[in-house]
């Protein structure tokens, strides 16, 4: 292994280390995801056309998100206020103790977890204002590395094979081809077996009658993308949300989800195993460490830095992220 190349491991590592101790992720995750978007949208290999469907993609996703937001900010009180009072009825039947019996001890006991109560606000929307700003940030960085992946303003390479320079950024380049190819593998896998589940759930929602329905779709497909907790998430709500109809539905809805959880099992061992081959202790230990260190970006990352240091560890180059079964080659 050259200078050049074992220098870029410990830069990129620095880097990484940098990213979760100053709880960039979101910077991270943001421009992989742009990148993998500008990719998906490069067909006939016109940067032009592919730069015009990105920042409309932005700008669709933009207002969805926020509309998406409001939605969720005015329905879900009605359903917590709907659904808490049916859930502490079937509780009492049947003798089991809740930590709450109404929508306001609910709301007093989240309020009393937080110890900073009103003060915090201030701090709390600093950190929305960070997160925005980083997410802006990883869109344009994502946007500049695709118009020019270059190391330089020109776009042309510094120089012949024999500076410094040129080799130790072509390294850096392949270190950070393999973190592009590594999440472009593992989110594949990710949106395919969310998509999956949303279509089944929304089956679900719309033969059983759910209220809300476009609302609890879009909550399982966000939470879809977060590996193993977000199911948990997502399903808590939709049996909340049943108890709004009846006890008889909210346990219907129970044992659908634990059905579909178990299908999940499954296609995470088709889809994503067979990809990153990753045992599940494994990732759960990353998804732990991840959170800890970057919050919900930390846990969406954490397959993917698992699968990168796999790959960058025993040598294999990773094929076309469109590849079957995403097969590793040897370098």
């Amino acid at each position: 292994m050259s200078r050049a190349a074992q220098t870029s491991y410990v830069l990129v590592a620095i880097l990484l280390v940098l990213i979760a101790w100053l709880h960039l992720g979101t910077l991270l995750l943001t421009a992989l995801f742009g990148y993998l978007a500008l990719q998906v949208f490069y067909f006939r290999r016109n940067k032009t056309l592919s730069v015009t469907l990105y920042l409309c993609a932005v700008v669709v996703v933009g207002a969805g998100l926020i509309y998406f937001a409001g939605l969720a900010y005015r329905t879900l009180p009605k359903l917590a206020q709907t659904a808490i009072p049916a859930m502490v009825e079937f509780a009492e039947k049947h003798g089991i103790d809740l930590p709450f019996t109404d929508y306001e001890s609910l709301k007093n006991s989240a309020v009393a977890q937080a110890s900073e109560g009103i003060s915090t606000i201030g701090r709390y929307a600093s950190v929305v204002s960070l997160q925005t700003l980083l997410l802006l940030a990883g869109l344009v960085v994502a946007l500049s590395v695709f118009v020019n992946p270059a190391w330089t303003a020109g776009g042309g390479d510094a120089a012949d094979g024999r500076n410094i320079y040129w080799q130790l950024t072509r390294e850096i380049g392949a270190r950070f081809e393999n973190l592009y190819l590594s999440f472009a593998k593992v989110m594949g896998a990710q949106i395919k077996i969310s998509a999956i589940n949303t279509v089944l759930t929304t089956a679900f929602l719309i033969i059983s009658g759910y209220p809300s329905a476009a609302l609890l779709v879009g909550l399982v497909f966000l939470c879809g993308l977060l590996p193993i907790v977000g199911n948990l998430i997502s399903n808590s709500i939709i049996v909340g949300v049943g108890f709004t109809i009846s006890p008889r539905a909210g346990l219907v809805a129970l044992i659908f989800l634990v059905v579909i959880h178990k299908l999940e099992y499954f296609l995470n061992s088709k889809i994503i195993g067979q990809r990153i081959d990753s045992p599940v202790w494994l990732t759960l230990i990353g998804l732990v460490l991840g959170e800890r260190l970057m919050g919900i970006s930390g846990m969406i990352l954490a397959p993917v830095l698992l699968y990168y240091i796999k790959v960058e560890a025993s040598g294999f180059a990773i094929g076309s992220p469109d590849a079957k079964g995403g097969v590793l080659e040897r370098r």
